[in-house]
């Protein structure tokens, strides 16, 4: 079985290759929902961040808000280490289960998609990192189009962010996404097939 992790910054097109990889027949893991799973009332990591921040942190549901939980770690580094310093351990446990789940199912290709793969210390779970970058004039525009954001506090989450640099030396496959949405598909169509041709030589 292939292990791909997909990467990129925000609005650097994650979706659109999720999206066109799982028509190929790639079981996508969304670490996004994985980390929902986290905050789910009465687990052990739900307990531990409730220690951490309080219960104020608590919806009427006694789920964690992650809106009430965002203001108390952005811009705090020391509350942010903390908080990931008990989340990120468990997720990557879960997903390491979830990945071997897959593979007593015989599965082909899963893709774990990570906004933060390499911040995480994901890696050791994929066998390839692939990467998707853009420019940041289309990654501002595309984030307008969708996001009630405005250009400085967009440019200021790109900049919050890790560079498109540092993800590409780190990258296995670089996915370019400053084409059309129908050139970034043919993309992922070619790396696809390469994939796989690499897969049978193992």
């Amino acid at each position: 079985m292939l292990v791909i992790g997909l990467t990129g910054g925000i609005g650097t097109g994650k979706s659109t290759v999720t999206e066109k990889l799982a028509q190929h027949g790639a079981v996508i893991l969304n670490a996004d929902l994985v980390g929902h799973e986290a905050y789910l009332p009465h687990q052990n990591v739900w307990q531990e961040v409730v220690d951490a921040f309080g219960r104020d942190i608590l919806g009427p549901n006694d789920e964690i808000d992650r809106r009430k939980l965002g203001p108390l770690v952005f811009g705090n580094p020391e509350a942010l280490q903390r908080l990931n310093a008990i989340v990120h351990p468990w997720m990557y446990r879960r997903m390491e289960q979830m990945i071997q789940e897959e593979r007593a199912k015989g599965t082909q290709v899963v893709v774990l998609e990570a906004a933060i793969l390499l911040e995480a210390n994901w890696t050791p779970l994929v066998d390839q990192v692939w990467v998707t970058v853009a420019s940041e004039e289309n990654v501002v525009q595309r984030i307008m189009a969708r996001n009630n954001l405005t250009e400085e506090q967009i440019r200021a989450r790109i900049r919050s962010q890790t560079s498109n640099e540092v993800r590409i030396k780190a990258a296995d496959v670089v996915i370019d996404t400053n084409g059309t949405i129908e050139q970034v598909r043919e993309q992922v169509d070619q790396l696809w097939e390469r994939a796989l041709a690499q897969q049978q030589r193992v």
